[in-house]
């Protein structure tokens, strides 16, 4: 299991009660794997299992051998109404020194964060996840806010990213976004 990430086999979660599974899927190392389906489905709630927020009713969860650090993006990342920071600070403070950002984000790195619309955030939330050190990057709904141009910017940057070792599993309903940055694609049905 040395190159392998993250085994999941057989997982139903949900919260109160189950609402996805079971789900089935292995992320290797150098992967950028695609959960997609409509949504409802459960796509998120497999996320928040694998993260421990939400409840594992059956099924295993394992990672790869050794610690693997984890770095998440979130549907909606949390921003403060006035945030008097900048991208370029934004990403010092969320570790993401692991690459250069990509010369798409240039233009937002030196705005203050409650200067971007809510796509032009999300992007550079991505990136943070993306420039960080860790071995996972989870994506819940990369594209959320953003428009044609941003979208357009994220489908690049995550072409564009070095992954030396690194999985990424990109949550998705948008089936395009998932054929277009994927190396694999497992379905959730609704």
């Amino acid at each position: 299991m040395n190159d392998v990430l993250l085994d999941v086999e057989a997982l139903v979660a949900g919260y109160r009660d189950p609402v996805v599974g079971p789900v089935s899927f292995r992320l290797h190392r150098g992967e950028i794997l695609g959960l997609a389906g409509p949504n409802g489905s459960g796509k998120s709630t497999v996320l928040r299992a694998l993260i421990g927020r939400a409840r594992i009713f059956s099924g295993q969860v394992r990672r790869g051998d050794g610690p693997i650090a984890t770095a998440v993006q979130a549907q909606r990342p949390v921003r403060l109404a006035e945030m008097p920071i900048t991208g370029r600070e934004y990403l010092r403070l969320m570790d993401a020194a692991r690459q250069a950002p990509p010369p798409q984000l240039a233009g937002l790195l030196d705005l203050r964060l409650d200067q971007l619309s809510g796509g032009q955030f999300q992007l550079l939330h991505v990136w943070a996840c993306l420039g960080s050190p860790a071995d996972l990057v989870l994506l819940d709904e990369p594209d959320n806010n953003m428009d044609p141009k941003a979208r357009a910017t994220l489908i690049d940057v995550l072409h564009g990213t070095r992954l030396a070792g690194r999985g990424v599993l990109v949550v998705s309903h948008e089936h395009d976004l998932v054929e277009t940055v994927c190396t694999r694609i497992v379905e959730v049905a609704a």
